[in-house]
């Protein structure tokens, strides 16, 4: 959405920068009276950080269910609340999203699970452990069980950084960034319809292909030579 960031209380005349707090709320008076100051800029950010301490207590003092799902509903919070333009600039995906992402998805399978095996459960609490740092268990570790939760949240994880993408290549256009995103989203789609059903290392790579899509308009460099590089390791055409 486009928003006057730059606000100025109509009470009391303070000024403060929507941006930074998310909050139409003056800071120095209370008061919802406000108006823009500046042009209306693209943003979708917003100040938030993960906090798993909760979920992290419950492992020791509630059952792994419990755990499980009070770490999907902190990580889901999360999430929601994340963007990546702000204030007009363009985020890069960052690995404490994509972490979390796939903390939400593991939760809340494992919440639902009857009976949780030694693997399932080190993936959460590894997740658990890593997901406010950005760290993820290596593709290689991921429990056959937890095989489509992953490619699943992998492809939610891309799906959100795609649509803010979309939305700042129609304020900066550029069409060479735009046909590889539609690549990337073809490989999407199609890692969604098999219900995330891939190999872990698909999965890693599809999200590196999106990460390099953002990292090429945010830094203006060969990111999108390897955006294509990945994409072509996905699908035996290297045209698609």
């Amino acid at each position: 959405m486009r928003i006057r960031g730059e606000r100025e209380c109509q009470n009391c005349g303070a000024r403060w920068t929507y941006y930074e707090t998310a909050n139409v709320e003056c800071p120095d008076c209370g008061s919802l009276r406000s108006v823009g100051v500046d042009e209306r800029t693209r943003h979708t950010a917003t100040p938030v950080e993960l906090d798993l301490t909760a979920a992290r207590e419950a492992v020791s003092n509630e059952s792994l269910a419990t755990a499980a799902e009070r770490a999907a509903d902190e990580a889901g919070a999360f999430v929601r609340r994340c963007g990546f333009i702000d204030a007009g600039e363009l985020r890069p995906l960052e690995g404490t999203f994509v972490a979390a992402m796939e903390l939400k998805h593991v939760g809340r399978a494992l919440a639902r699970s009857m009976d949780v095996s030694d693997d399932e459960q080190r993936y959460l609490l590894a997740l658990l452990e890593g997901a406010e740092s950005g760290t993820r268990p290596d593709p290689s570790s991921v429990p056959e069980s937890m095989r489509s939760v992953r490619g699943l949240a992998a492809a939610a994880a891309v799906e959100a950084y795609r649509r803010d993408l979309r939305q700042y290549l129609e304020d900066e256009p550029d069409e060479d960034a735009r046909t590889v995103l539609g690549s990337v989203e073809d490989h999407r789609t199609r890692v969604a319809a098999l219900d995330g059903d891939v190999p872990p290392g698909h999965a890693e790579t599809l999200i590196e292909a999106a990460r390099a899509v953002g990292t090429a308009l945010i830094e203006d460099d060969d990111a999108l030579a390897r955006a294509r590089e990945h994409l072509a390791t996905l699908d035996p055409n290297p045209d698609a």
